[in-house]
């Protein structure tokens, strides 16, 4: 399977997540967002962007949600309900998220 983004073909998984985490930007986090029904915001970008620099800058780390809770607190300034980041991902931050910020699919149980 495969996306177009601004005239690039971009090859995803059956599930719809890419199968190169490099090829990832803004524009394909946006497009993916939008085959979610999702439309991002700063807190929705501000978890994308955690995702992607825990998976990247340690050692392709793919946090459960309660560390994504705790580590989003000290961005926001306060913690967040689980229930807070289910306004933004309702179909678990912890995987829809990762979907977004073209991460390779979760494939663990349960989200806390």
């Amino acid at each position: 399977m495969s996306i177009e983004v601004n005239g690039k073909t971009i090859e995803t998984t059956e599930s719809g997540y890419l199968t190169d985490h490099t090829a990832w930007d803004e524009d394909v986090a946006k497009a993916l967002a939008e085959g979610e029904g999702i439309e991002l915001t700063d807190k929705h970008w501000d978890v994308v962007k955690y995702l992607r620099d825990e998976y990247i800058n340690n050692n392709q780390n793919q946090p459960m949600e309660r560390q994504l809770l705790k580590d989003l607190g000290k961005v926001w300034g306060s913690k967040p309900s689980s229930k807070d980041l289910y306004k933004l991902f309702p179909l678990a931050p912890t995987k829809q998220g990762t979907k977004i910020a073209g991460l390779p699919e979760v494939h663990r149980k349960g989200g806390y």
